[in-house]
């Protein structure tokens, strides 16, 4: 029986770079996007999909619904998000740190409360979040971003302390800068690799977390950013 894999935010870039690796890898996907660019990736490769914000609980219960309802089981979680909102520490608002929390942590908080039954039933499963490396490299551009994937390190730290005996693994992605996005000379300068990683490098270390070979990594934050990080 083939595995099934829910992805967020897959309708372009990181996202849907995972989509088309796992899909590749023999996974029943259900996939999720707030705009209707899902429709083409998911069409493309006949997915299951739905349109919604991962900052929303009842969107989230329904695209844990519509996978039990298509497949009857959820092997991997990926939870890919957007951008928080960025702006100089001290005027970042109230509203701006709640969406952050939002889009970066609760999320992944929330998938994990509708999904872990499932998985405890099925006896495995794994959690593969969509970080970045400014949750041990914290950088005044983007406070809001490097202070809840921060938070998010520490979440799955404990998640696996929690649910490892269940066979159920979490590990965090954490991409330097990736070609999704423009990257400008200055900054690839500043990458030991000096390039820009590839939204296909990231599907492939999501793919290998994911997969059977990996069965022994949970709780890690594995940096894929041509080594611009500097912490050790």
């Amino acid at each position: 029986m083939k595995k099934v894999a829910i992805i967020t935010a897959a309708s372009k870039g990181m996202g849907a770079a995972i989509s088309r690796k796992l899909n590749a890898e023999g996974y029943q996907l259900v996939l999720m996007s707030s705009s209707e660019a899902i429709i083409p990736i998911a069409e493309e490769l006949k997915a299951e999909y739905m349109q919604g914000s991962v900052a929303e609980l009842s969107d989230l219960k329904k695209l844990v619904e519509l996978a039990m309802t298509a497949f009857g089981r959820i092997d991997l979680v990926v939870n890919n998000t957007g951008h928080p909102p960025k702006g100089d520490l001290l005027d970042i608002s109230d509203e701006d740190w709640q969406q952050g929390l939002e889009l970066v942590l609760l999320n992944v908080t929330r998938m994990a409360q509708l999904v872990v039954p499932i998985m405890k039933q099925a006896g495995q499963g794994s959690f593969v979040n969509i970080s970045t490396y400014f949750a041990f490299e914290p950088s005044v551009a983007y406070p809001v971003s490097s202070a809840m994937r921060a938070a998010l390190g520490s979440y799955c730290k404990m998640f696996a302390d929690r649910y490892g005996e269940e066979n159920i693994r979490m590990n965090n992605v954490l991409p330097g800068f990736i070609n999704s996005y423009p990257v400008d000379g200055a900054t690839v300068a500043k990458i030991p690799l000096k390039r820009a990683g590839t939204v296909e490098e990231i599907a492939n270390t999501v793919a290998f977390l994911a997969s059977d070979e990996a069965g022994y990594i949970t709780g890690q934050n594995i940096k894929v950013d041509g080594g611009l990080g500097r912490s050790v």
